[in-house]
């Protein structure tokens, strides 16, 4: 399974209403024109599930909470995480039948790109299978069945109608959790932010991102108030991270080895404590 999932697409976590079982999951298309540049971009796929859901959002008559649909399968076989798992879908038609049955699109339309390929109808398969095995049933439906609509078009709809078989050369093994990258905090960058900053002008800042790092972490250790946590390793910052090198966490130091100025052993053991790494 090639999954990409709302964190990847820079999404929040669904507003959708929570559902845990379901009857099983119905299929569905675009119903409007689709460009053929998805089959030779991905990039276009994901552009196009963005645009998806922001319309969705947009639309102030159905009063949508998020994109409609549970998943979406694009033709290079990815699933794409819409509401996903254990969320109710707005796409079935009315509210009785979004109960009934969680909703996957395939990324083809009325015109232009029209047909499933294989890949798209093994990523539809994934997603299928993985709602199983988080509260879907076993029905697989149309989104016409129930509703009067021409969705999920002539071919998509007679693949549904066939039991929605994997295609051959699509069975991929189950995703498992992607473990995210610890942030890197350089100790020279560091050290240097302790010694420069404070002296600097209000609001300098040196490398940002590595200091707002620690700060998150001496904050967490409710050493540094949030209004200081800014980017900038200024005055409260340095006095922040000595009472971390005083605290027995810290390593207990004392005299010039709590000068609020990190070192290696002091800097690891935070990052030990919250998940970051030191680069030297």
């Amino acid at each position: 399974m090639k999954l990409v999932t709302r964190a990847q697409l820079g999404w929040p976590a669904s507003a959708a209403p929570a559902q845990a079982s379901t009857k099983g999951v119905k299929v569905h298309y675009e119903g409007s024109p689709v460009s053929t540049k998805l089959l030779s971009d991905h990039d276009a796929c994901i552009a196009e599930w963005k645009a998806i859901r922001k319309s969705h959002l947009a639309n102030t008559k159905e009063n949508y909470s998020d994109i409609a649909y549970n998943y979406g399968a694009c033709p290079h076989g990815y699933l794409l995480e819409g509401r996903g798992i254990g969320k109710r879908t707005g796409a079935n038609g009315n509210q009785d039948l979004n109960k009934a049955h969680y909703a996957i699109v395939g990324l083809i339309g009325s015109e232009g790109l029209t047909e499933p390929n294989d890949a798209m109808l093994g990523a539809i398969r994934d997603g299928i299978e993985l709602l199983r095995q988080h509260g879907a049933g076993t029905e697989i439906k149309g989104h016409r069945d129930g509703y009067a609509t021409a969705c999920p078009g002539p071919k998509l709809y007679a693949w549904v109608q066939k039991g929605a078989p994997r295609p051959a050369g699509t069975v991929t093994q189950p995703t498992k959790p992607s473990t995210p990258a610890k942030p890197k905090v350089s100790l020279a960058h560091i050290v240097y932010a302790a010694r420069r900053d404070p002296a600097a002008a209000q609001g300098h800042t040196s490398y940002k991102a590595e200091v707002l790092t620690v700060e998150k972490a001496l904050k967490a250790e409710g050493l540094l108030a949030s209004s200081y946590v800014d980017g900038s390793f200024g005055t409260k910052t340095v006095a922040a991270y000595a009472r971390w090198q005083r605290s027995p966490a810290g390593g207990g130091y004392v005299g010039d080895g709590a000068d609020g100025i990190p070192g290696a052993a002091s800097l690891k053991r935070l990052a030990a404590k919250h998940g970051f790494q030191v680069v030297t």
